[in-house]
């Protein structure tokens, strides 16, 4: 009776802690899941987080519909070949490196001395971090720890949002990264891009991640993106924003001759380098 007791205990406590993640939250951790082991099985879902395993399955049909997981009988795996899960920055460091130079130089074309800007995590925005420094009076403000060391040494003052460090990603997210980003207005942010439907917006794999990048947007006076071409085929299963949130898109010479008249359509300034 006693190991009864426990157990209904246990159920009760998997419920209670699954009671308090957002959908988005739990599809977040399931599929943080399914990148680290390669598999989930949808009876150990049900089991570790409380939920009917009919939620499960709706959550993986969720995480499949996107591309994001291969849904599989009584569980899923990761996509063969897929580009959509959550890589390190590392690994993404030397993918399309020349065309994210170009970027970077094109985005240092928008600022101007004194202006306060805000910068994301991602290669891309490091990159136009370093083409920075041709100025000699900025303010940045950024979640991305490596981004406040590259720019340690010059005369710029640099403010970390504060919050909890992404290890993949070397950004901080969390609660206290959008109470700070709440209090501050910049000219310009520049927001790195996952995945970017010009329909639907833009994406990123995590959903604490698009939580702080929404916060940024709020806080800009200008939103500009800065993606090589090969984002627009891709989608990830957090929302940042809208495509009418952002502004300016610079981009790289092979971008598809529809996605860009979709997003001038919009209103949106497309730079091309």
């Amino acid at each position: 009776m006693k190991k009864h007791k426990q157990t209904s205990g246990s159920k009760q406590s998997a419920n209670a802690r699954s009671g308090k993640m957002l959908i988005g939250e739990r599809r977040q951790h399931i599929l943080s899941l399914v990148q680290r082991d390669g598999r989930v099985l949808v009876t150990e879902l049900s089991d570790s987080l409380g939920i009917s395993p009919i939620t499960i399955r709706k959550d993986l049909d969720h995480l499949g519909a996107r591309g994001l997981v291969m849904r599989t009988h009584g569980g899923a795996l990761v996509p063969q070949g897929s580009t959509l899960l959550d890589p390190t920055l590392k690994e993404k460091e030397h993918h399309q490196s020349k065309e994210k130079q170009r970027i970077a130089a094109a985005a240092a074309k928008l600022v101007q001395n004194g202006q306060c800007l805000l910068l994301d995590s991602g290669t891309t925005v490091t990159a136009v971090a370093r083409s920075l420094r041709e100025f000699s009076h900025l303010t940045i403000v950024t979640n991305a720890v490596n981004i406040a060391s590259e720019l340690s040494d010059t005369d710029f003052e640099i403010i970390l949002t504060g919050g909890t460090l992404r290890k993949n990603s070397f950004s901080l997210v969390g609660p206290m990264a959008e109470d700070m980003l709440s209090q501050i207005r910049a000219d310009i942010l520049f927001l790195a891009v996952d995945g970017f439907d010009p329909k639907i917006g833009i994406t990123t794999p995590n959903v604490l991640e698009s939580r702080v990048n929404r916060a940024m947007v709020s806080a800009s006076r200008r939103v500009v993106a800065v993606c090589d071409s090969t984002k627009f085929s891709h989608s990830s299963m957090a929302l940042i924003v809208p495509p009418t949130a952002v502004h300016t898109v610079i981009t790289d010479d092979q971008i598809p001759d529809a996605v860009a008249d979709t997003l001038r359509s919009a209103g949106i300034e497309l730079i091309i380098v």
